[in-house]
């Protein structure tokens, strides 16, 4: 996997994210290049210094502010480990499961909304949605190297398992309550459908309750991202 950016990188390299190789246009030492490079080199990775044409053809979000890593595939946590981890620590779990998100942007956005909001981990479908790309790494601003992502493979069997531990499951629906109506504590998961077909008809039958966001304007609904983080940060609010 490719992680494109500075502060990606830099990111990256506070997490101890593993990376084999980093190229660094030749003409970059200022700031936090220069601190990427000092991080590298204490890291043992190999620092290749190459001219932005280079780049150019290397990179796939089209801004990689002078600085590519390359990694290993990312590895995706187990939903088990993510659930032990919770147990251990004696708290109440909350996380974002994602019904077939399609636009790397959004899932690299909410997986930001979710790491700053003190979620646990982030559920995603193993066919029809995006993965962990570069794309998401650059759109997260880092937050993938510190949030757990979980690829499951029937997220409705997911659903009832989390419900068997007594999670309680919050889909995002436009005829669902007002979102800042419901108790948003204890364990919980919120479910947040794809950008245009919306939660499936039985990710949606699976749900506990149904949550909207009013919307004042004439435009009657919101990014999935948006959305998404709205309910975030409100859960964390209850929370404390």
């Amino acid at each position: 996997m490719q992680i494109e950016g500075r502060n990606a990188v830099l990111e990256a390299l506070k997490n101890d994210v593993s990376l084999d190789i980093a190229y660094i246009a030749k003409d970059s030492r200022e700031g936090s290049i220069r601190k990427a490079i000092s991080l590298l080199k204490e890291k043992k990775v190999i620092v290749k210094y190459t001219d932005k044409a280079k780049l150019e053809q290397m990179t796939q979000t089209g801004n990689h502010q002078g600085i590519i890593a390359l990694t290993a595939d990312y590895q995706y946590a187990e939903l088990s480990e993510v659930l032990r981890e919770i147990e251990e620590k004696e708290k109440n779990g909350m996380l974002l499961l994602l019904d077939e998100i399609e636009d790397p942007h959004n899932l690299g956005a909410l997986i930001r909304s979710a790491e700053g909001a003190g979620a646990d981990a982030v559920i995603i479908p193993k066919r029809r949605a995006a993965m962990v790309n570069a794309t998401v790494e650059k759109t997260s601003a880092g937050a993938v190297s510190h949030m757990k992502v979980v690829r499951v493979s029937n997220l409705v069997q997911t659903m009832e398992d989390l419900k068997k531990r007594n999670y309680w499951i919050y889909g995002l629906e436009m005829n669902g309550q007002p979102y800042d109506e419901a108790q948003l504590k204890g364990n919980i998961v919120i479910v947040v459908g794809n950008e245009g077909r919306g939660m499936g008809r039985l990710v949606t039958e699976t749900c506990d309750f149904l949550l909207s966001i009013p919307m004042r304007g004439k435009i009657q609904s919101l990014n999935a991202s948006v959305a998404g983080s709205i309910v975030l940060f409100e859960a964390a609010k209850q929370r404390g």
